[in-house]
């Protein structure tokens, strides 16, 4: 059984989902008796270890060819928005085995992703026909949110070797996915776990630190503003006296004119087992218009380097319009940093609202032309996509 299957069957048992659609609304409804069952406080809730939510499970693409398929794409590697679906269900499973409870038949908490910290790629190619291995466990705990770490690596070569680490943040909820819920707290056992634990604590304090920098929030650094000056100089004709008159400079491309779109219509068949749509779904949709976006831009097949700062703003419902949006923000020699706008349209209000924002950093096998921003919005997805990429890749 491919792991996809297996471990939503193992979160349908533990919630007490529904596999049919024509049934999702009794089962959800069963669901709301199970609000007498949440802790009132987290001290109400006994203490984990990490070894408690460890999970491991196999991708057996070298011994079942027909699960290769679903695997395979048209550069005989393995296609990573499927991965990103693996690993988003694996993150819930950990959760829920952190929350387990022998002694309730159905969990009555509602785990949904709510971040996506990083995605660190250790090789580039992953073999469609070697056995893949993932594993994972929880580093760290909040009150109600919990960060999960996994690893990724496949058989080649008579050795497991390392494909990627993972790390997303979980959100606990009440039955109904209305509120915050309790998680049990973790105990680290021994310096290694407490090294783990307080590297989980430095992460919380880093997201807070860059979402009260936010260029939505906050006017950029006085170096940001040179280098926004610098690029804007660069683009002046120096023919002309004039600030309206604009030159694009040689090997380069206007930002405008790097954008690539798609829609989604969402159907039932990819729901999660709270019947919103699947967030490794979004992933792999986001991943792949971000993919196919630097393809177009550097003339070549890029590569993914990393997946940073993910975040789920909103689920989005079945039937929804899901509109994609992907912008080439910033390069930097054979670098091409992408981002994913997502945003759910009601066709009856004509309201847009945003769902997620995805970050993607690629890397091709040659020098790529430099992206140019044109107006001050531009300049400022210029300046947040070079501040997700010295994250990723380093300054």
């Amino acid at each position: 059984m491919q792991p996809q299957v297996f471990v939503r069957n193992r979160l349908r048992e533990i919630v007490g989902a529904s596999t049919n659609w024509s049934d999702h609304q009794q089962a959800m409804a069963e669901r709301v008796s199970l609000l007498t069952m949440l802790a009132k406080s987290q001290n109400d809730l006994p203490a984990k270890r990490m070894k408690d939510s460890y999970v491991e499970v196999y991708l057996p693409l070298g011994s079942e060819p027909k699960l290769r398929e679903k695997y395979l794409n048209f550069h005989n590697t393995v296609r990573f928005g499927r991965i990103l679906e693996d690993l988003d269900s694996l993150a819930v499973l950990i959760s829920y085995s952190h929350t387990y409870n022998p002694a309730l038949k159905r969990s009555p908490l509602s785990i949904v992703t709510a971040l996506v910290d990083k995605i660190d790629m250790r090789k580039h190619i992953i073999y469609p026909d070697c056995d893949i291995k993932f594993t994972g466990h929880v580093t760290w705990v909040g009150k109600t949110s919990i960060e999960a770490k996994m690893h990724m690596s496949q058989y080649h070569d008579g050795t497991y070797a390392p494909v990627l680490d993972a790390t997303f943040v979980m959100v606990a909820r009440d039955p109904e996915n209305k509120r915050a819920a309790f998680v049990n707290p973790l105990t680290p056992d021994g310096p290694e776990e407490e090294k783990i634990f307080q590297e989980g604590e430095a992460n919380k304090s880093r997201r807070v630190d860059l979402s009260t920098a936010s260029l939505l929030k906050v006017a950029p650094t006085d170096e940001e503003r040179k280098i926004v000056h610098s690029l804007f100089l660069n683009t002046l004709d120096t023919k002309t006296v004039s600030f309206h008159s604009r030159v694009l400079p040689p090997n380069s491309v206007w930002m405008e004119h790097a954008k690539l779109k798609g829609l989604e219509i969402c159907h039932p068949q990819e729901r999660n087992i709270f019947n919103r749509i699947f967030g490794g779904f979004l992933m792999r949709k986001a991943y792949e218009l971000g993919w196919a976006n630097a393809c177009s831009y550097g003339g070549c097949r890029p590569s993914l380097v990393a997946v940073d700062d993910i975040l789920f703003q909103k689920p989005v419902e079945i039937g929804s319009l899901l509109l994609l949006s992907s912008q080439v923000c910033f390069t930097q020699g054979k670098y091409i940093q992408v981002r994913v706008h997502s945003e759910v349209f009601d066709p009856l209000t004509q309201q847009h609202n945003t769902t997620n924002v995805f970050h993607y950093t690629f890397v091709s096998d040659r020098d790529v032309p430099n992206i140019i921003p044109k107006t001050y919005g531009e300049s400022m997805l210029y300046l947040d996509g070079k501040r997700h990429f010295n994250q990723t890749v380093g300054q």
